[in-house]
C-alpha cells in the first residue's frame, strides 16, 4: 500500500474516537469548501450530456486561462490522469522530481517504466517522460514557467501537476499550453475547492494527446453532480479571490503557531505547510491525542505536514495541542 494523507481510519484505529471527532489536517484539502449549489434531479438521475460537459470544460478553460487551442478533459480527479498517462507511449525512461506525490512514480513503475528520482530540472533532461509537481507536494517548491517550457524541448514528454496551483495562477502553464506540444498539465478541483469527494480534475494538452486520454477515460468520465458543481464553482471568481486572500492570512497564522512550538518552516503552499520538528512521530502522536491528524512521511524522521483548520474552534484546538506538541 502506498502511503497518503487522509488516512483517518488509521488514526481512529490507533488513537480511538469516531471519525467525526477528528480534525483531519493530513491532507492539503481546503476545510472551508465551496458551498454546494442546489442540483437539479437530472444531475443524479440522467447520464451526463455532451452540452453539460462542454459547459464544464469551458468553465475550466476560463478559470485556468487556457487558450482556445488547448484541449481539456475532465476526469475523476487528477489521479485518474496520473493512472492513464503512463500508457500514452511505450515504457521508457521516466524521471520524477522528488520527493513528491508518490502516485506519479508508482503509476509509471506499474506500467513498466524505468523510474528514477531527480533533484532538479536539469536532471530531467533526456528522459522519455518527466514529471514536475508545481508547486511541489510536500515542500511547495516552485519552478518558473519559462524554465518548464524550455524543458519541454529536452524531454520526450513533460507532465506538470498543478494540483496546488489555484492560489498562484501566474505559476501555471495552462495559458502557455500551445507553446509545447506533448506537454500535459494536470489540475485538481477537489483540493482548492474543498470537495475532494466529488472526484473532479482536468488534463490539458494538445488535441491528439487529450483525444487518446479521452478514449481511455470512456464516455462518462465524471458524474453529473461533479459537472454541475464544478461548472458553478469554477465560474465563481469572487469566491476564488476571497479564498486566496483568506488562505494567505491563515498560512501566516499557522506558521506563527508552529514557530512558537519550536518547529522550522521548510515550505508549503496556500493549503499546507511543511515543518521540521524535534521528532515527527512524537509530534504527530501528541497532536493525535487531541484528535488532530497530520501527515508524516516514511522517508523522514523529522518532517510533518499540516493543512489548515476550517474554523475558529479547530484553530483553538490546534493552538492548544501544538503548544504541547513542540515542547519535548
Amino acid at each position: 500500500m502506498r502511503d497518503h494523507g487522509g488516512d483517518i481510519d488509521r488514526a481512529v484505529a490507533r488513537f480511538g474516537g469516531a471519525a467525526a471527532d477528528w480534525i483531519d489536517l493530513s491532507t492539503g484539502i481546503n476545510r472551508q469548501p465551496y458551498p454546494l449549489p442546489a442540483l437539479a434531479a437530472a444531475a443524479w438521475t440522467d447520464l451526463p450530456t455532451a452540452a453539460a460537459m462542454a459547459a464544464l470544460t469551458a468553465a475550466a478553460a476560463a478559470a485556468y486561462r487556457a487558450p482556445g487551442t488547448a484541449a481539456i478533459l475532465a476526469l475523476a480527479g487528477a489521479q485518474a490522469a496520473i493512472q492513464m498517462i503512463p500508457h500514452l507511449a511505450p515504457p521508457g525512461r521516466a524521471r520524477v522530481i522528488s520527493p513528491t506525490y508518490n502516485e506519479h512514480a508508482a503509476a509509471l513503475a506499474a506500467a513498466g517504466w524505468q523510474v528514477a528520482p531527480a533533484t532538479g530540472l536539469a536532471a530531467l533532461e533526456g528522459a522519455d517522460l518527466a514529471v514536475v509537481v508545481n508547486p511541489n507536494n510536500p515542500d511547495g517548491r516552485c519552478h518558473a514557467p519559462d524554465a518548464l517550457i524550455a524543458l519541454c524541448r529536452r524531454v520526450g514528454r513533460l507532465v506538470v501537476d498543478e494540483s496546488f496551483a489555484d492560489a498562484v495562477p501566474d505559476l501555471s502553464l495552462c495559458p502557455r499550453i500551445a507553446e509545447a506540444p506533448g506537454l500535459v498539465v494536470l489540475r485538481s478541483f477537489g483540493k482548492f475547492y474543498g470537495l475532494a469527494g466529488l472526484r473532479l480534475g482536468f488534463a490539458l494538452s494538445d488535441g491528439a494527446t487529450i483525444a487518446t486520454l479521452a478514449q481511455r477515460a470512456g464516455p462518462w468520465p465524471v458524474s453529473g453532480a461533479a459537472i454541475a458543481v464544478g461548472t458553478a464553482a469554477l465560474a465563481d471568481r469572487d469566491w476564488w479571490q476571497a479564498t486566496v486572500t483568506r488562505l494567505a492570512a491563515e498560512v501566516a497564522r499557522l506558521d506563527a503557531l508552529a514557530a512558537r512550538a519550536g518547529w522550522q518552516l521548510l515550505g508549503g503552499t496556500a493549503l499546507f505547510r511543511l515543518y521540521r520538528t524535534p521528532g515527527a512521530e512524537a509530534a504527530q502522536d501528541r497532536l493525535a491525542r487531541a484528535r488532530i491528524w497530520t501527515r508524516r512521511f516514511p522517508w523522514s524522521d523529522d518532517l510533518l505536514r499540516l493543512g489548515l483548520p476550517g474554523n475558529q474552534a479547530e484553530w483553538a484546538r490546534l493552538e492548544v495541542a501544538l503548544t504541547g506538541a513542540g515542547g519535548g
